[in-house]
């Protein structure tokens, strides 16, 4: 099969095999996309019923068109040989995840909504799955589910014999075999009953407790016990690290009788919803509990201990019956430009960065703040807040308009719920700009009084030493910080003119020391400034803006990089980060530093919970998703790197972190076949690196493609100094499995103090020197230590 053609389609490797049918990867030579052919296996591909059965699978699928299923071209023909024509997913099965172990809560709450929204289509069309498991749900490079394999979908509500000339569900067959997996089957369908959409709901139940646990529900030596279990045992107790909300939702799928179930997959993704948005019923999180725990209380005594429970608070009772205490998470949106002057979005965009920084730095053990780089998003959008919400996993948004009018702004601003779009709290502000700061303050205080949050004496002390500012070094300072995202030179150089202005408007700015520090420290990691200029004017700066005010945080954001990536001074570094988590405890925007700072020093859980951290409070920020993925890669998770990995890439195609990761990922993995296919396609236009690779591959495959192509790399830039640096030329010989060229051009990268050194440690591609003792030398060098 592999190398045939069928009609248009070129198939280049089986990917897949299951009960029903064989998967083979297959090109579309007329539209040039990759595809997924499923067959059925060459045994029944004789078999009348089951060849009607396949038929009918395509055509229940192909009635759907939904982002989270699996979309069906095609059903084709080619030499007797029925097949279906399909999306190809790209990524890894839930099963796959599963396997690494129990799943975070916030991805087990996304893949449900998302496959409990495409069974909501699905059954909106009469279709019922039928075979709902980890297996047949597909994760995306960008996170998202696909529901696969719509092989034993039943159409409702058709005749029996309507397309098949035979009985669309046959639960047992003569041979005593069940259709469907036992493990996900729901009490009625074990009992020979008909299967409907409270079925998925039970088999979707099943999937998101071996998410939260990484065990099923129900346990047995064999299929007979297996099914005794479902029938009529109690599910095994989750982990206590599962929310109750969660549980409770969990619980309520699995109720044996369907109706005590979600009677609609639209229910379930509503509860999700909500436990993701933390705005759930707290009701059935209480009974969840009561439940789990066992506790057998007389009914004639629960009032009386009910009411003390409830009074005192015990074990956080009335937290949770009230939903005081809960963490939530909320977005301060993109203030409207109301001048409606581009030029002035500098203003509004400022004002939406200071308002996220304050409220940031209040109950961060409550309250999550989205990062303005996911917010920016909705900048001028048209979504709902509903969807904004889904979106961001947020019970509340802040959304307002801006306008200044010569040395007075107008802001407004108000508090909605997300869940009910119930407003909260309003509230106009017409100030002089140099009164802005304490005007945030204010704003801070009106939002967490009406989110109910009773501000510690330290909060209130630094909302109140809010200081005036001269209203043209405040505008310069916006200004620079929006200059500064673009990451090129003109932007660099047009910021520090800002800055610079900003300082000379008013002499102890902190913020705009701060911003000069950025600048230089941005210049140096682009390798737009020499190491011995950059650093030292990003340290000096970054002193002054802290000796000017140690409590401003983007000073000590700044410092601590500097410190660690420049300076590889990493005790001076964790005291900068440290400090910045004291001033600002939520600060979304230093996470993923600090969390590459632990992955470095060896301390692989706290870094995993940092950048968890960050992914919450940024989800949509492709440099946290590239750091994420480099951390999956120290941590030796190569199938999940490559999965974010080739998420970045599919968003920012020139991403050097994600294509680095990404490739060394598949190195570290053994996946040299699609190495291969990527050095042939890059080299495509380049005679000569196109005929390294060809030769190298010939000779030693894979390694001896690389080996050939950076041996002409290091020989240009030995000649011209240009085209390549050490650090980059050190990864190409340990991807050619060279020792001596990967330790000639690290010698060379350390002595050259390239940032990159400081990953020496922990990158799994070094591996290979980790024993020799040149390596050793250069690791105490950098001052970090080999992780194995």
């Amino acid at each position: 099969m592999i190398g045939q053609t069928l009609g248009r389609y070129c198939v280049i490797e089986r990917i897949g095999r299951g009960g029903m049918g064989e998967v083979f990867l297959a090109e579309d030579m007329s539209l040039r996309r990759r595809v997924a052919l499923k067959f059925l296996p060459p045994e029944l591909q004789q078999d009348v019923d089951a060849r009607k059965r396949f038929i009918r699978e395509a055509r229940s699928a192909a009635a759907l068109d939904h982002p989270y299923i699996c979309h069906i071209n095609e059903v084709a023909d080619s030499d007797g040989r029925v097949f279906i024509v399909m999306e190809y997913v790209d990524g890894q099965t839930l099963r796959a995840k599963i396997a690494q172990g129990p799943v975070a809560v916030g991805d087990t709450l996304q893949v449900g909504i998302e496959v409990a929204e495409a069974l909501e289509a699905a059954h909106g069309k009469g279709i019922v799955h039928r075979d709902i498991k980890p297996e047949n749900i597909m994760l995306t490079p960008a996170g998202h589910a696909k529901v696969m394999d719509f092989g034993l979908a039943k159409q409702v509500g058709t005749s029996p014999d309507a397309e098949t000339g035979a009985p669309t569900l046959t639960v047992l067959t003569s041979e005593g075999t069940m259709v469907g997996t036992p493990a996900y089957m729901s009490p009625e369908q074990l009992r020979g009953q008909a299967a409907d959409a409270r079925s998925d709901i039970w088999a979707l139940g099943v999937t998101l407790h071996e998410m939260a646990s990484g065990t099923r529900p129900f346990q047995g030596q064999s299929a007979f016990e297996l099914s005794a279990g479902i029938l009529s045992k109690p599910p095994e107790p989750l982990p206590p690290g599962v929310p109750a909300e969660l549980g409770a939702a969990i619980g309520r799928c699995l109720e044996k009788e369907p109706a005590n179930r979600y009677q609609k997959a639209r229910d379930l993704r509503a509860v999700l919803e909500a436990i993701q948005a933390g705005t759930a019923s707290t009701w059935a999180a209480w009974r969840y509990r009561v439940t789990r725990r066992r506790w057998l209380v007389p009914a004639a005594v629960v009032t009386v201990v009910g009411a003390l429970v409830f009074g005192l608070n015990v074990g956080g009772v009335r937290n949770l019956l009230t939903g005081e205490g809960r963490p939530f998470k909320l977005a301060v949106l993109p203030l409207e430009n109301l001048t409606g002057d581009p030029e002035q979005d500098y203003l509004s965009d400022g004002l939406t960065q200071e308002m996220i920084s304050q409220l940031s730095s209040l109950h961060p053990s409550r309250m999550g703040v989205i990062a303005r780089a996911s917010v920016m998003r909705y900048k001028k959008s048209d979504a709902s807040l509903g969807q904004i919400g889904r979106e961001l996993g947020v019970a509340y948004v802040i959304e307002g308009t801006a306008r200044r009018e010569g040395k007075r702004v107008r802001i407004s601003a108000e508090l909605i719920r997300v869940r009910d779009q119930a407003k909260l709290w309003a509230e106009t502000y017409d100030r002089e700009l140099s009164g802005i700061l304490a005007l945030q303050s204010d704003i801070a205080r009106r939002v967490t009084g009406a989110l109910a949050l009773e501000l510690l004496p330290s909060e209130e002390t630094r909302l109140a030493r809010a200081r005036t500012v001269d209203p043209e070094a405040y505008e310069a300072l916006l200004k620079g910080q929006q200059q500064r995202q673009s990451l090129t030179r003109a932007g660099f150089d047009a910021a520090e003119r800002s800055f610079n202005l900003a300082v000379e408007k008013d002499p102890n700015y902190a913020a705009a020391w701060a911003g000069i520090a950025m600048v230089w420290a941005g210049r140096l990691q682009l390798h737009f400034a020499t190491r011995e200029e950059g650093l030292l004017k990003a340290k000096a700066a970054a002193l002054k803006a802290i000796a000017l005010d140690d409590q401003d945080p983007e000073a000590q954001r700044t410092l601590a990089g500097i410190l660690a990536w420049l300076d590889w001074d990493w005790v001076a570094a964790e005291r900068s980060w440290a400090r910045l988590f004291e001033l600002e405890p939520g600060d979304a925007t230093a996470l993923p530093g600090y969390a590459h700072f632990l992955m470095i020093m060896g301390r692989q859980d706290e870094a995993m919970a940092r950048i968890t951290r960050a992914l919450e409070l940024d989800p949509h920020n492709i440099t946290v998703q590239s750091f994420y993925a480099v951390i999956l890669e120290s941590a030796r998770r190569y199938d999940e790197a490559i999965a974010v990995a080739r998420k970045v890439l599919s968003v920012e195609p020139t991403s050097a972190v994600a294509t680095n990761t990404f490739v060394q990922s598949l190195f570290m993995s053994g996946r040299f076949g699609e190495l291969m296919a990527r050095e042939r396609q890059r080299t495509a236009k380049d005679p000569v690196m196109r005929e390294a690779v060809e030769k190298g591959i010939a000779e030693a495959g894979y390694p001896g493609a690389v080996k050939r192509q950076v041996d002409i790399i290091a020989e240009r830039y030995r000649k011209t100094g240009t085209g390549s640096s050490a650090i980059q030329l050190a990864r190409g010989y340990a991807r050619a499995k060279d020792k001596e060229g990967t330790l000639e051009w690290l010698e060379k990268a350390v002595d050259e103090h390239d940032n990159n050194c400081a990953y020496l440690g922990v990158s799994p591609i070094y591996s290979l020197v980790h024993a020799d003792p040149r390596f050793q030398a250069l690791a105490r060098r950098v001052g970090v230590p080999i992780i194995k």
